[in-house]
Formats: structure tokens, C-alpha cells, sequence
């Protein structure tokens, strides 16, 4: 039964979100075959409860929204704060902040369409821009090779406080007269 406890545990610890019994019931019977009724299963998690409810343990199994998640006990949420202050503090580079605008105005875009309009390889600011979840993969074009397809994600949209792509700034906002290169005759 041990093992059945650690697979349930493993199975709640690799979800991106709560997990829910019907999911882990049916996950245990496809990886495992292992049939458990539901009283049974709650039995099982309760042992996982108690379990993380040790000290030892920065853990702790919740039932949030009818499902179980693995969270960081209350007692360490001020650190878990400084650590998310300090990754929002790290800012975009130029060549990033230059990427997100191409990304922004001309989605869905290739990598190579990117980089033709910037002139350089952008594979570092890509990664970056996928890891902040400002940008996700919005398919492949029907191209030759299939390449994938970048776009703005809500997470952008949050960021920069807009609905939708069609409330970015247009060029002629942003354009002024100080921008005119050369003298200028009356």
C-alpha cells in the first residue's frame, strides 16, 4: 500500500494544478492497474495529509477548489514573496524588449521572420520571453519545415494592462515630429 501512497503523492506533485480524485483514480488504474474506490482513495490521501503536516516538511497537501495541490506552508510565504520580487526585478534586455514589440505587432510570426527584421538571432530572447510567459507558441505555419508560430499571451496582456493586441499603441501614437532626421524647411 506504501507504493500506492507514493504514486498518489508523485501523482498530486507533478500536476501544474489541483488534481482532482476522479483524475487520480483513473491515472492509478491506466499506469498501475490499480482499482481503489473513492473512500479508499481519500483514506490514502489523508495519510499523505498528515504526513506533510510534519515540520520537516515546507509542504503542505490542500483541498482548494475540489482538487489537491501541493503548496508552500503559510510560515514560508514571505520568503516565497522576496524570491517572486527579485525575479519580476530582472528586466528585459533591449534585444528582448525588441523581440516582444516585433512578436506584439506582427503575430502569429516565425522565428525567422524575427530575425530578418531584426537582423539578428533572437533564439536567446525567445527563450527568455517564453520563460517570463509573455509569449507562447500559437501553432506552426504551413510552411516548408513547419515552424513554429509565436504570439503575445494573456500574461502580456496583463503585464501591459490591455485587452487585446488591437489596443497596442500605432505608430502614428508613438511618431513625432523630434523624430525627423535632417533639417526641416519652412
Amino acid at each position: 500500500m506504501k507504493d500506492v501512497i507514493r504514486n498518489i503523492e508523485a501523482i498530486i506533485f507533478a500536476s501544474a494544478e489541483g488534481i482532482d480524485l476522479a483524475d487520480i483514480k483513473q491515472i492509478l488504474q491506466e499506469a498501475l492497474a490499480i482499482e481503489v474506490s473513492r473512500e479508499e482513495l481519500r483514506e490514502l490521501i489523508k495519510k499523505i495529509e498528515d504526513k506533510y503536516r510534519d515540520e520537516e516538511h515546507v509542504l503542505e497537501l490542500r483541498y482548494i477548489n475540489n482538487a489537491y495541490q501541493f503548496l508552500t506552508k503559510a510560515v514560508y510565504h514571505e520568503a516565497i514573496q522576496q524570491l517572486q520580487n527579485h525575479n519580476n526585478k530582472r528586466k528585459l534586455s533591449q534585444s528582448a524588449l525588441e523581440t516582444l514589440a516585433i512578436i506584439a505587432y506582427r503575430q502569429p510570426i516565425t522565428k525567422l521572420e524575427i530575425e530578418q527584421i531584426r537582423g539578428v538571432s533572437c533564439d536567446y530572447s525567445i527563450q527568455r520571453l517564453l520563460e517570463k510567459k509573455l509569449i507562447k507558441i500559437a501553432g506552426k505555419a504551413d510552411t516548408i519545415g513547419k515552424p513554429l508560430l509565436y504570439a503575445t499571451s494573456q500574461q502580456f496582456m496583463d503585464h501591459f494592462g490591455i485587452n487585446g493586441v488591437r489596443d497596442l499603441p500605432q505608430l502614428k501614437d508613438i511618431v513625432t515630429e523630434d523624430n525627423a532626421i535632417g533639417e526641416t524647411n519652412e
